[in-house]
């Protein structure tokens, strides 16, 4: 079966970030037959030192210091929002206006109405999207 790519631009590279590239990279092995296949196109943050390092150790094709630059790029399905909570709403709203897949770090927004934002802006252009989250306190997650 042929993959079709879904070529992911990250912005922000701390503990999220690692843990949602390692995520990309396994999930051949979880689910070998997904019709799509992620492919770490680019990585973004505002220390040039520190993207650069990151995306050689996760093998992204290429970095950004700058978000607005990595949404324009017209080789980015999905924008992957890993970063602090206060940046959350500009971004998708933007990513989102670019056509771009939503793929959002919980929390989706600090207040109700920044939510609201972000609801409205993917509602609008059509975009697929989605928040992460973590399911610590699942009894079997708890368990193990």
């Amino acid at each position: 079966m042929s993959k079709k790519e879904l070529r992911i631009g990250l912005i922000g590279c701390g503990f999220m970030g690692r843990t949602h590239s390692n995520g990309y990279k396994r999930v051949p092995n979880f689910f070998p037959d997904l019709e799509y296949t992620p492919v770490l196109k680019a990585v973004c943050s505002r220390s040039e030192a520190k993207v650069k390092a990151f995306a050689e150790q996760w093998g992204y094709e290429s970095y950004e210091t700058d978000w607005k630059k990595l949404i324009a790029r017209d080789d980015i399905d999905a924008v992957d929002i890993c970063t602090p909570n206060n940046m959350h709403m500009e971004i998708a709203v933007a990513a989102a206006a670019a056509g771009k897949m939503v793929l959002c770090e919980k929390p989706l927004s600090r207040t109700l109405e920044e939510g609201e934002k972000m609801v409205a802006a993917v509602e609008a252009n059509q975009v697929k999207n989605t928040i992460w989250y973590n399911y610590r306190r699942l009894p079997a997650v708890t368990l193990a």
